[in-house]
């Protein structure tokens, strides 16, 4: 017997069957709409060899032009690390690097030279670099009070419990968690040595050097003129030589506003980092900013690094439109390009080769 067809069938509704009080029983079936039995509109690429060759040649020669561009602009940038953790025993901060420690109060100072081989002509930034150490962690990164950052009273009298074990010394501590306490306080100024001997200061520009977000949005004084009265009840991070209302002299850059504290509070992604520490602003267009010659790097060595096994450096970079020496990307472009480029010459080869041996067969067939 032939099964007669119902619409109503089709779309999950059984006829003839009724569940109690008449109700239809109906079925798992999906119903019978384009979207759900999938008969929607689609485009689905076919790929031939018109359209996949010109695509591998297109792409290498856009790729190789920009990775050579972007490479070229990142070799011309200039650039001069001085390491000086003091791990060997021939490294003039070798005694600060032993005997210094986060209980230490009397600072301890040592002097490298170094030479500069090549003038830098434009703004020059420098940096201090850490390495091994994870500002990734998750503790250490939930380790801090936003809100208390923020200026808010009612946190600055009663921080976050994210902030534990540095959340109370006896005080609520301002700032409080773990990424304040750790705070890089080493103090670098650098110097010129002319070719008389003399010794001649870099002018160094401490502000500039935060983001205008973190600046002027995200971190706030508490209300009050007088910061020493705000931060009153307070007690300064566990590894800090003083508190935070005496970070700077200059009030538009003292207490949570420092820049300093500011660059350090934004957490690097990985163990090896650099933050931005000063700005050398260029003169004049007839002298460079820092001319070649010997130069003298005097630190007040007040951070130590043994403890985690790492290391502490200073670098003088140049920047250009796509910012700071990478060659990374100048690299991955013209890799990318290279491959693909060679790709198509291997695929064309082939096309040419067998593909009209195949369309032969096709016509004799």
């Amino acid at each position: 017997m032939a099964a007669s067809y119902n619409a109503k069938e089709e779309d999950g509704h059984l006829s003839g069957s009724s569940g109690l009080g008449g109700t239809a029983i109906r079925t798992r079936k999906p119903d019978n709409t384009a979207f759900k039995q999938q008969r929607l509109p689609a485009w689905q690429p076919i790929l031939t060899a018109g359209t996949v060759l010109p695509a591998f040649f297109v792409i290498g020669l856009i790729f190789i032009p920009i990775g050579i561009g972007l490479f070229v602009t990142s070799n011309n940038i200039k650039e001069i690390e001085i390491e000086y953790t003091g791990t060997e025993r021939s490294s003039p901060c070798f005694n600060c690097s032993q005997n210094f420690s986060w209980n230490s109060t009397t600072p301890c100072k040592c002097v490298l030279s170094f030479f500069l081989d090549q003038p830098f002509e434009s703004n020059v930034f420098m940096y201090y670099g850490l390495s091994n150490f994870y500002q990734n962690h998750r503790r250490y990164v939930k380790s801090r009070d936003d809100s208390q950052l923020n200026g808010d009273l009612n946190s600055l009298k009663d921080p976050s419990k994210e902030c534990e074990p540095y959340r109370f010394n006896e005080k609520p501590i301002a700032p409080c968690g773990a990424i304040a306490n750790s705070m890089f306080n080493d103090t670098l100024d650098l110097f010129y040595i002319d070719p008389n001997g003399t010794k001649n200061p870099i002018p160094l520009i401490k502000k500039g050097i935060a983001w205008w977000t973190d600046k002027h949005v995200k971190f706030r004084n508490p209300a009050g003129s007088n910061l020493t009265a705000v931060f009153r009840d307070t007690a300064k991070p566990v590894n800090w030589l003083k508190p935070v209302y005496e970070l700077d002299t200059d009030s538009e850059n003292n207490g949570f506003i420092n820049e300093d504290f500011i660059v350090w509070m934004r957490t690097a992604a990985l163990p090896t980092f650099r933050k931005l520490y000063r700005i050398i602003q260029k003169k004049n267009n007839m002298t460079p900013t820092l001319p070649r010659g010997n130069y003298t790097l005097e630190v007040t060595y007040n951070y130590p690094v043994r403890s985690f096994e790492g290391r502490k450096r200073m670098i003088l970079s140049t920047i250009s439109w796509m910012g700071g020496k990478n060659p990374f990307l100048g690299i991955a472009y013209i890799t990318v390009g290279s491959i693909c480029f060679f790709l198509g010459v291997v695929l064309l080869f082939i096309h040419h080769k067998y593909g009209n041996r195949n369309n032969s067969s096709d016509i004799s067939n």
